[in-house]
Order: structure tokens, then C-alpha cells, then sequence
């Protein structure tokens, strides 16, 4: 049939041309991406041809699915084309590898600042680079929630649908976590889970499944209640084969339930672990809108270009609103609130900050719902909050009671546990949602959510706010003679601080600008008309800025600074500014928030720092320790003598495995590193995006990624112990070591000696000074020195105790290989003539390259002479040197010595 249809259309497309073959062929080729689909489909579904009719079916089921979209708001009339808003967002291979001790909205800042030139088409996801080998069957997206990540999905599913992109895959499987937690605790085989949720495939035979080109994509991970166990789950291979719906899904991703299909998985970055690596052929992530296409959403959105051209006017003007515009979801959020603003006749001054803008987004909201429920009269702000009062501080107990266990899709008993009715639920529309309206067995249970992450901590600041009542409240608020605000913003604020994922930073941000007379009369009676004179706002943020936060990670601090701007005090930010500005910048004493602040700015900056130097601002310990994060947009980096902890190392090892990174340099000296903060280091070092030259640090294991560390310097009183050494052994014996340059106190020599027979070629320069070798030491390192492959060419022993039997086993190993040392430093040993004796030989024959040798040549004051063959041997290596050139020795006082420099 599909043979005569094409026949058939050619043929009409040649007649209707006069005849004119160059028409058919252009008819053809025009026809291509169908004709090659269909071929695949016809050879991949024969000899049945009556699924066609069944895939089609499928098609335009999905085309009716993707082809629409809701923005924000789940009710009747507000869904628009897809089409007709898409904007391309901006997606990149990889992801950034820092630790997770940010919030999504820091993530989204961080990747505001920098954006590489190389993207991908969502309908790309599966294309190989030139360069890349191997077929792409897994693909994770991460994305920070409302980035566009399910925009993304339904766009590709769309274009599919309707023969646009993407035609050599037979069949796209779209489902949603948020699905298949509703029958998580069911029995199904693969093929009965295709019926559940696309009956259009129920003609689908299981022997076509392993033929087909199948496509599954699995959208929101990070709402999955499943768990999935990639290690110990239950081995499925036959499509018919019954099991739980997660013990499905872990074979699908593994490959052992039909290896030919295509997996896409999409998830907000926390819960993306929980897939592991070696599962995975290739990681992008949507960093949502570039500055461009943030312009072109709100100029698609409004077709009044006046009204568009104010909106991103004004977005321009706050560096928060319009980083916060990379999210389309918040665009909407601010389209939504600008418009009701610029268009109605009751204007105010536009919000300028993240508070100030979802306070005005939660009033636009209730007065939509009072005109499209109610009706009736015009009534003030205080009246429309007081009305829903109740309502709305239940939906901010949900938020809060679920954002606390890190929940973002709730259930009916959800709802219930916190006094919510689903209808109070639904006409709010605009703030909580009703996921699912679908007519189907399976969505007999409603699943519900905020339009946004950032709405429902909104809402939760709002109920704290609101509801001083509740135990949670009770708690942070002290109800006693004694409560202040202040008090009681000091409590959250430490709460925050103390999260580790940062996962209460907007919240604390939102709470802070509620405190704000202008915020607490927009809201009405939602929340408490609290002490807010000018005095009480100014304890607030003295107290703010006086904030300790020396056992807490210096990512978090940096929200201290962004609470102040909730709070419209820009001094800290005016002053930084001035600092930047000022030539000797060691004049200007820096306090802790205003170090909070630098870190903020200097890792936005577009151009790379060269050098961070600690030492180089005039602040104190603490200070210091908050400028750390700088390390993320720096060359090198000198960090020496800070006494870093733990979370300091958890922060200069995000640096050390971000893709954006350009740390080159790192120099640790004079820390004392914890054990645990020497593991996150290593990891750091361990990453294929650490592009370290030079590292002064205690590295435990470098056998990942060992091939870019050249030079390695561990003195200064680092005392390793047997366990250390081995693991820097074992970096020594990695065959993609290239180190050159090695300096240790405190060493084992045994070990050193075993790694570097190994693998000795690359190390050029040993230094072993400080070190209480003695004579067996020495033995263990000369059998090093003896081996062919040693090509060592300066040694330094100073202050190791060495004797003569030391110096003999050095002429004896230099005697086995005498042609590659040039200097050796025996200074501070105490070597007498007799022992050094022995060394002469080395010095006359012409075999030897040695060129320096140093040590100590020692007379008391009453003598006039040095002792004669040290001088001797000093004489011959300088004329060894210099040829017959005249033969200068310096000489200095110091203390009971001469010492004779070389």
C-alpha cells in the first residue's frame, strides 16, 4: 500500500509538471525524510501492515498531547500552541560537576555568567559529535525545575509525531514519573506497561518491540517515587515478563530489557544520581534562556511591542530578576505580573526584587480568581487577602511542611493533612495545580503541585510569616517576653545556613523580605503587620551583616548578602563596587559580609581572575574563609595557612571538577587538611575537568586523572604516616604518571623507593630534605638510583643524618649508574673528611656529570682554615664547570660557621 500511494503521488506530481522529470526527482527528494521513515517502518513492522494504521493512531495521539501546552496555570482556556511560544533554550553535553551545595537558583546564576559556544538541538539529543565514538542509547538532561526541560521533551515528541524531525525512530514511548508513581506498587511486563499508558500501541506484538527502533523517554525523575536499585534488582530480559514497575525500569536503563532502545531520562540535578554513570552514554543539561532568547520570549508573548520592550527594560534594570528570566517558567511568572501592572490603571512601582515580585504575582492571582468565581464590586488588596486568609495559609503549610522533606508533587491525603479541599485547591490554579485531568483508570488518583519551585517556597514564607501558631513557629519564634522579630529571623536565617544542599536559601530570602513594610501591605492579611519600624530594619541587617558563620560552608554566607538586597540595603553592593574601583585595595579593611559579597561578585565577573591570593585582602581569618569560592573563576589560586575545614575543601574541589573551570595553580601550603577534606580534594583531582599544572598539597590519590599533575611539593612539616604514603605510592606507580618534580618530609623510603622503581622515567628532581633517613634510608633510595631507568638529575638530602656508610652507598649506586646526576645537596650532615672522601672520584672523573655539590664546610673561631678536601672537591667542580676560568668562592658569617657557596 505504501509502495502505490508514493507511486501514485509521483506519478500526479509528473503530470501536473507537463511531463517534466527534473519535477520528480524534486518531488522525491522534497519527499525523503517520509519515504526513508516509512521504508523502516514497513521492514520493520512486516509483515503485518495493519500496525501502520495502529502507529499512526499513536502519532496523532501524541501530536494531540504535545501540541498544546499550559503555562503556569492548569485551567480551562489557558492552553496555548507550543508552538506558537517555543523558544530554543540553550543545552549543553555535560553538566557542571560542582558539589551540591547550592541552591538551583545559585546553579542558574553560576551558569548565567558564562556560556559556551556550543549547544545542542533538543532534537539532537541522540546524535554523536564527529568526534565522539560509539552509539548514544542513554541519554540523561538535567535541569534546574522550570528550566524547560519537559518543554523540551514534548517539543521533540511533537516534531516526531508530525515527520518533522527524528524519523528513523519507529516509535516514541513518552511517559512521566509522575505516572508511574501511581502504580508503583503493580505488576507489570514491559509490554503491559506500554498498553496502560499509550493504548493506542495494544497491537503492538511483543516479538516487534525487539525490532522496532524504540524511543523511551522518561520525564521528571526527580518526582519519582520508585526505587531504583541498579545493583541488586532482579534480572529482566523478555518484554512479557512480569515485575515491579522499578525493577522494569532498571533492566530498560541497563540494557538487558531490549538493548536496542533509546532511553532519554530528564531530572532536576539533586535526584540525578540516582542513575549511575556507567548506565549513562551521554549527559546534557538545559540551562534554560541565553539574554537573547529571554528578549524573544517576552517579544513573542505580547504582540504590543511598546509593552514588550518596557517588560525587558525593566528585567535589565535588577541583576536577580534577570537571572532569575533564564527559567521560562519564571518569565511567564513575571509576563503574568508586569502585564497586570503596565496595563491596569491602579500603577505602583514595578517589583525589584524576587519578594516583591511574587508578592505582586500572588495578589494578581487571587484577584483572577475573585473575577472568575466570584464577581462582585472592587475590593482593596487588604480585603482580597483577608478573604482567603485561610486557604492560602494552608497552601503555605503544605509548601513548607513538603519543601522541609524536599517534596514537589503531592497527593490528595497530602492535601487532606494540611485542611486543604481539592476544590479550594483548584481554583488557585495559578499558584497549585492539578496535574492530571485525563479520563483513565490509572488517573483516578490526582496528583497535584506548585506552578513553580520557587512558588511553593514563596508560600512557605508566607505561612511562617502568617502562623506564628504552629509548633513550627513556636519553635523558630520563642513566644515568650523575649520574642523579636529579630530573634526570630536570626533563627531561620541559622536554619538555612545549616541545610547542606542549600535547599531553604530562597526561602530565607523570601522571609527576610517579608519583613518589609512595602511587601506586608501588598499581602495584606496574609501575614503578621510585624514590628517594622526603621529601627527594627536596621537591627535586622546590622545583625545580618554581623552574622557568624565560621563552621558553615562560605557557599551559604554568600545568601547573607543576597537576603540584604531582599531587603533593599545595596550598601554592602555599592561599597564592593568602590573597593574593585580602588588602586591599593590593602588599604580598605574588608568585614566578613562584605568578603560574602566580593566572592558573589568576582565569581559573576565575565573575564577570568588571574591570581586569588588570600594574603592579598586586608580582612580577617574569616573573612578570608569566605572568599574561597572565588576559586571557581580564578587561574591560581594561593590559599596558604588558612586552616582549611572540611566544607572549605568541599568548595575548592567544586572548582576543581567543574567544566567551566580554569584553576591551573592551586597552592595549599601550611594547611592542616582533615582526612575527609583530603578525600573530597582527591575526587576533585580525580575529575576529567581538572586541568591542574601545579598543586602545593597533600594529594592521597591522584589515579584517575594522574597524567596533568607535573609538580608536587609536600614540605613543610606534612608528616605522612604508613597509610599516606602508600596512596601516594600508588599515584607514583600509575604508569600515566608524568610527575617531574618531587619534594617530601616525613617519608618512608622503602615505599618511595618501590613506587619509583615502577615507574621512574618522568621524575627528574627529589628533594628528601628534613627527612630522618639515616643509612637505611639511603640504601632503599640508591636502589632506585642504580636502576637503567632512573633518570634523576638533582638530589637533595639536606639535614637527613646521613654517615659515611650513606655517602658510600650513594658513590655505589652512582658507580652502577654514573651518567644522569648533575646536583646533589648533602648540606647539614655533619660529614667529616673521611666520609666525603669517597666522593672525590665522582668529582675527577670525566664519566660523572655531576656539576654541584653542596655541603657544609665548617671551622670554629679560633681556626683560620676550612677543611682542606672539601675545599678541594668545591675548587674542582667549579673548574669542572667554568672551564679554566678564575675560581671565585664567597663566604659568610653565620653564626659558628663558614659556609662556602657554590
Amino acid at each position: 500500500m505504501f509502495w502505490s500511494c508514493l507511486l501514485h503521488s509521483a506519478i500526479n506530481a509528473q503530470r501536473d509538471s507537463q511531463n517534466d522529470g527534473a519535477s520528480l526527482l524534486k518531488h522525491l527528494l522534497l519527499c525523503k525524510k517520509d519515504i526513508f521513515s516509512s521504508i523502516h517502518l514497513c521492514f520493520c513492522l512486516s509483515p503485518d501492515f495493519g500496525l501502520q494504521e495502529d502507529l499512526d493512531k499513536h502519532r496523532n495521539q501524541l501530536k494531540r498531547r504535545c501540541k498544546h501546552v499550559t503555562e503556569g496555570a492548569d485551567e480551562l482556556g489557558a492552553r496555548t500552541l507550543l508552538n506558537s511560544i517555543y523558544t530554543e533554550l540553550y543545552i549543553t553535553e555535560g553538566q557542571r560537576e560542582e558539589v551540591n551545595t547550592q541552591h538551583e537558583v545559585k546553579q542558574l546564576e553560576t551558569a548565567s555568567k558564562a556560556l559556551s559556544d556550543t549547544s545542542i538541538r533538543c532534537h539532537d539529543i541522540f546524535k554523536a559529535f564527529p568526534d565522539q565514538q560509539g552509539a548514544i542509547r542513554v541519554v540523561l538532561t538535567n535541569g534546574v525545575a522550570g528550566v524547560g526541560k519537559t518543554f523540551s521533551v514534548q517539543k521533540f515528541t511533537l516534531d516526531w509525531a508530525e515527520g518533522l524531525e527524528n524519523q528513523d525512530v519507529s516509535v516514541v514511548v513518552l511517559l512521566s514519573f509522575r505516572e508511574l508513581n501511581l502504580i508503583r506498587d503493580e505488576q507489570h511486563s514491559l509490554l503491559t506497561l506500554l498498553h496502560v499508558f499509550h493504548p493506542t500501541l495494544q497491537k503492538l506484538p511483543a516479538e516487534q518491540l525487539a525490532v522496532c527502533k524504540l524511543l523511551f523517554i522518561f520525564d521528571g525523575l526527580d518526582e519519582s517515587r520508585l526505587s531504583l536499585d541498579f545493583n541488586n534488582s532482579q534480572l529482566v530480559s523478555d518484554v512479557t515478563q512480569k515485575s515491579s514497575v522499578n525493577v522494569l525500569l532498571t533492566n530498560l536503563i541497563k540494557g538487558n530489557l531490549l538493548p536496542s532502545a533509546l532511553i532519554w531520562i530528564t531530572s532536576r540535578p539533586a535526584a540525578a544520581n540516582q542513575i549511575p554513570p556507567s548506565c549513562i552514554s551521554r549527559v546534557t543539561e538545559v540551562q534554560g534562556f541565553t539574554d537573547a532568547q529571554k528578549e524573544g520570549y517576552f517579544r513573542k508573548r505580547f504582540s504590543d511591542e511598546e509593552l514588550s520592550s518596557r517588560i525587558i527594560s525593566h528585567i535589565q534594570t535588577s541583576r536577580s530578576l534577570h537571572i532569575m528570566c533564564g527559567i521560562p517558567v519564571f518569565c511567564w511568572i513575571t509576563a503574568v505580573v508586569l502585564e497586570n501592572m503596565l496595563t491596569s490603571e491602579q500603577r505602583g512601582e514595578l517589583p525589584k526584587t524576587m519578594t516583591d515580585m511574587y508578592s505582586h504575582f500572588l495578589l494578581v492571582q487571587t484577584k483572577k480568581k475573585k473575577n472568575k468565581y466570584y464577581g462582585g464590586h472592587e475590593t482593596s488588596q487588604q480585603e482580597l487577602m483577608e478573604a482567603d486568609r485561610e486557604v492560602l495559609l494552608q497552601l503555605g503549610k503544605l509548601a513548607f511542611e513538603h519543601l522541609e522533606k524536599g517534596n514537589i508533587v503531592f497527593y490528595e491525603e497530602d492535601l487532606e493533612q494540611c485542611g486543604l479541599d481539592v476544590t479550594e485547591v483548584s481554583v488557585y490554579s495559578g499558584v497549585c495545580t492539578e496535574i492530571f485531568k485525563r479520563k483513565s483508570v490509572i488517573f483516578q488518583k490526582p496528583v497535584y503541585c506548585f506552578v513553580h519551585l520557587s512558588i511553593q517556597e514563596c508560600m512557605a514564607a508566607d505561612f511562617l510569616d502568617g502562623s506564628p501558631n504552629t509548633h513550627v513557629g513556636r519553635d523558630l519564634k520563642m513566644e515568650d517576653d523575649n520574642f523579636t522579630l529579630n530573634c526570630f529571623l536570626e533563627r531561620v536565617m541559622m536554619k538555612s545556613l545549616q541545610s547542606k544542599t542549600g535547599h531553604l536559601d530562597m526561602f530565607v530570602r523570601f522571609i527576610h523580605g517579608l519583613s518589609l513594610k512595602s511587601n506586608q501591605k501588598l499581602l495584606g492579611g496574609l501575614v503578621d503587620q510585624t514590628e517594622n519600624s526603621p529601627e527594627n530594619i536596621y537591627k535586622i541587617i546590622n545583625n545580618l551583616k554581623k552574622m557568624n558563620t565560621n563552621k558553615m560552608s562560605p557557599d551559604r554566607s554568600i545568601n547573607i548578602f543576597y537576603c540584604l538586597m531582599e531587603m533593599n540595603d545595596l550598601s554592602i553592593q555599592q561599597e564592593i563596587q568602590e573597593f574593585l574601583r580602588m588602586e591599593n585595595r590593602l588599604e580598605r579593611e574588608l568585614s566578613e559580609i562584605h568578603c560574602s559579597a566580593l566572592a558573589y561578585m568576582l565569581q559573576m565577573l565575565e573575564e577570568v581572575l588571574d591570581e586569588l591570593d588570600l594574603d592579598m585582602f586586608n580582612t580577617s581569618k574569616e573573612g578570608k574563609m569566605r572568599l574561597i569560592p572565588v576559586v571557581r573563576n580564578c587561574r591560581k589560586a594561593r590559599l596558604v595557612g588558612c586552616r582549611l575545614s572540611e566544607t572549605h575543601c568541599e568548595v575548592v574541589a567544586s572548582a576543581l571538577m567543574s567544566s567551566r573551570s580554569q584553576l591551573i595553580e592551586l597552592d595549599l601550603t601550611g594547611n592542616v587538611l582533615p582526612g575527609p577534606g583530603v578525600k573530597l580534594l582527591c575526587d576533585g583531582l580525580a575529575s576529567p575537568h581538572c586541568c591542574q599544572k601545579s598543586a602545593v598539597i597533600v594529594w592521597s590519590s591522584l589515579m584517575s586523572n594522574p597524567s596533568h599533575l607535573k609538580h608536587l611539593d609536600m614540605g613543610l612539616n606534612n608528616k605522612l604516616q604508613d597509610s599516606g604514603m602508600k596512596l601516594l605510592c600508588a599515584f607514583l606507580e600509575n604508569s600515566e604518571s608524568r610527575l617531574k618534580t618531587l619534594s617530601l618530609t616525613g617519608i618512608a623510603c622503602a615505599y618511595l623507593a618501590s613506587a619509583l622503581k615502577s615507574n621512574p622515567s618522568p621524575l627528574t628532581y627529589l628533594d628528601m630534605s628534613g627527612n630522618n633517613l639515616q643509612d637505611s634510608g639511603v640504601k632503599h633510595l640508591c636502589a632506585f638510583m642504580e636502576t637503567p631507568n632512573c633518570k634523576l638529575q638533582k638530589l637533595s638530602l639536606w639535614g637527613c643524618r646521613l654517615s659515611g656508610t650513606s655517602c658510600a652507598s650513594i658513590v655505589s649506586a652512582l658507580n652502577t649508574n654514573p651518567s644522569f646526576l648533575k646536583r646533589l645537596e648533602l648540606r647539614d650532615n655533619n660529614l667529616q673528611d673521611s666520609d666525603v672522601e669517597q666522593l672525590l672520584d665522582l668529582v675527577e672523573s670525566p664519566q660523572f656529570r655531576l656539576q654541584r655539590l653542596r655541603m657544609e664546610a665548617v671551622i670554629y673561631h679560633y681556626c683560620s682554615l676550612i677543611f682542606p678536601l672539601q675545599m678541594e672537591m668545591m675548587i674542582l667542580l667549579q673548574m669542572k664547570r667554568r672551564g679554566s676560568e678564575e675560581v671565585k668562592l664567597d663566604s659568610r658569617l653565620t653564626g659558628k660557621t663558614y659556609l662556602v657557596c657554590v
